[in-house]
């Protein structure tokens, strides 16, 4: 067991800045990574020497080898003081292969420039327990997400074109454009238009077949601009864009529309990559894109508009996951990574099977869920694991002393301001008091059939007493393990005992169930949620939010899983319920469809969609070292 590339670390102390550590990092080229795992240089697109993409023939060609362990890494209700949940996902893994011998593999979502530039930094671990090249993980990697930008934006403005076109030109005109005539006088339609002629139910393969009701049918979409939702997106947070109008120039006659920009990683786009199977499978998920309604009330889809062909063809390269390595010479898939609020909060199914696929029946993957394990772990199991038919051996959640103490009466803390005393000095209390929003996670992830382990992730100024406490409560709440580790400052070694820990709780045998059925009704959803799981008292849903549950369930949609869009820092609506809070009521003021990738999701109080930059955002410490060629600042 084990792969050739292992290598284990000297760990320095004091920890250097993370920068620095995988810029000293010895990096292997990644066709010694691929081929330590199986994978043959044929299977990979090259992106210079540290990454590649790996192609999905690689599910065909390992259909036969029984999967390997999955293991999901959740968390506690974030703070500013952060927990380290991507830390760990690579320190333990880290452990699992370069200091228990075992195959392993690392599937992390991809991140957004808007927090890398903004005030989060970057996501690839820190300290001894990182993904590198860091910089090429933090920076473009091998272009996704400017893929789905381009493909969404071009979703916006097949619909605008199409909203323009319909308004200042007759059936006839409209369809003579839509279906040229050749130089013999002959028409044809372009393939994806006889999706639109299925769904209207039309059998006729030549265009000069169709009747005058059919032609006004085939090109009238008729679409309700009070219906679309979708707005264009872009990679940066920026808050002068929440809220824009388009159509201001004279050629646009005067057909202005209030709309806004999301941020990239929550386009429904994003959230198809990170859940589809496959070509066929995304090509089916695009098409179904619900751009708005006609003035019937008939959903019209990115097929409608004739574009889910050309999406496609611009998400090609996208669904490949990205090969990439730990400091420690362990493989990782970098793929995907959907708003953890709007959509799931997870990488991607098709990471993750290959991973399982390549590690084989006695190795382990773990995949990391965003957020507390209230949004990104319990949306892992409900709509990622629903999806896909995957089950989870185990279930890791992260928790820091520091954290508990802040959902235990600590006081605020507030990025770039000195850290508050209580959370250097030792207060068993404030921990005992904070461990209720570990307890209800960890008896929230247990009601998913698999065995939790707690890692508490270490801090210098973190005593035995208050280490201790965490462990006995955890236990005592039904943790299969509650363990200690330090693989930010001492990378897998610092794991080894989680990574241990982790191996027993998979042998204790999972008996993986959803939180409820595809038949219980939308509303019921929402509310065995709300109520049961984050442990509210009632559910109040707006006028709004009960109109559209009564569309879906007309329009067939009533099965989907729902995907809960509320803040990520409480299990309440409010960000500043700390702790576990009860009998609060969670308000539902819409609810949108996002059919594509397969939910529907409920808007709990207000969600921005697209970030605001900070008074000092992470872009004033980034530069490039004019001797060296080399990025700074990048954390």
């Amino acid at each position: 067991m084990g792969y050739s590339t292992y290598k284990k670390l000297t760990a320095l102390d004091p920890v250097p800045a993370d920068i620095e550590i995988a810029q000293a990092a010895d990096v292997i080229d990644v066709r010694t990574i691929a081929s330590a795992i199986g994978l043959s240089e044929d299977v990979l697109e090259l992106y210079g020497k540290y990454k590649a993409k790996v192609n999905l023939s690689v599910l065909d060609e390992l259909a036969d080898r029984e999967d390997g362990k999955l293991i999901v890494i959740g968390g506690i209700s974030p703070t500013p003081l952060g927990e380290g949940k991507s830390t760990t996902t690579v320190g333990v893994s880290q452990a699992m292969g370069a200091h228990l011998g075992k195959n392993v593999f690392t599937c992390v979502r991809q991140p957004s420039q808007g927090p890398t530039f903004g005030i989060k930094g970057g996501a690839a671990g820190g300290g001894f327990s990182q993904v590198i090249p860091m910089e090429e993980f933090n920076l473009h990697l091998t272009g996704d997400i400017h893929a789905i930008s381009a493909a969404h934006n071009l979703l916006c403005a097949a619909l605008e074109t199409r909203m323009f076109h319909e308004s200042t030109q007759s059936d006839q005109a409209l369809f003579r454009r839509l279906c040229p005539p050749a130089a013999d006088g002959s028409r044809r339609f372009a393939p994806v238009m006889f999706r639109r002629l299925k769904k209207l139910g039309i059998d006729k393969t030549d265009p000069n077949e169709l009747t005058e009701a059919e032609i006004s049918a085939f090109v009238r979409l008729d679409i309700d601009p009070s219906s679309i939702k979708l707005q264009r997106v872009l990679d940066v947070n920026d808050r002068f864009l929440r809220k824009i109008t388009v159509g201001l120039n004279p050629t646009e006659k005067g057909r202005m529309r209030d709309t806004g920009f999301d941020i990239t990683v929550a386009s429904e786009i994003m959230a198809i990559l990170a859940l589809t199977t496959g070509i066929k499978d995304m090509r089916e998920r695009l098409g179904a894109i619900i751009v708005g309604f006609s003035s019937r009330g008939d959903p019209v889809t990115a097929d409608d508009l004739g574009v889910g062909g050309a999406l496609t063809v611009m998400m090609k390269d996208a669904i490949m996951p990205n090969l990439m390595q730990t400091l420690e010479g362990t493989p990782v898939f970098v793929h995907a990574g959907p708003f953890a609020n709007i959509a799931h909060g997870n990488s991607s199914v098709v990471a993750d099977q290959i991973g399982m696929k390549i590690v084989g029946p006695e190795g382990y993957v773990f995949t990391e869920a965003g957020f507390g394990a209230d949004i990104g772990l319990e949306k892992f199991c409900n709509i990622k694991c629903r999806s896909s038919g995957m089950k989870p051996s185990a279930a890791i959640l992260v928790a820091t002393v520091r954290a508990l103490k802040s959902h235990g009466g600590g006081p605020a803390v507030s990025a770039g301001t000195p850290l508050p005393v209580e959370y250097s000095k030792e207060d068993v209390e404030m921990v005992e008091n904070g461990f209720a929003n570990l307890e209800r996670h960890i008896k929230n992830t247990i009601g998913f059939g698999v065995p939790v382990v707690v890692c508490i992730n270490r801090f210098k100024n973190d005593t035995d007493r208050e280490i201790e406490t965490v462990v006995r409560l955890s236990k005592a709440a039904g943790a299969f393990d509650a363990v200690p580790s330090e693989h930010f400052a001492k990378g897998g070694a610092g794991a080894k005992a989680l990574a241990e820990a982790v191996v027993r709780a998979c042998e204790a045998k999972a008996d993986f169930k959803l939180l409820y059925p595809d038949e219980m009704s939308l509303e019921d959803k929402i509310r065995k949620l709300s109520c049961d799981f984050y442990g509210g008292g009632d559910v109040e849903l707006s006028d709004e939010a009960k109109a559209k549950i009564e569309e879906y369930n007309k329009l067939g949609y009533g099965k989907l899983p729902v995907c809960m869009a509320k803040t990520q820092y409480s299990f309440s609506a409010d960000p500043k319920l700390k702790g576990a809070p009860k009998d609060f009521v969670i308000p539902v003021r819409d609810i949108r469809l996002s059919a594509g990738a397969g939910f529907v999701y409920p808007l709990v109080g207000e969600m921005p969609t697209i970030p605001g930059l900070p008074t000092r955002p992470c872009y004033y410490e980034i530069d490039l070292d004019p001797e060296t060629g080399r990025v700074v600042g990048l954390s």
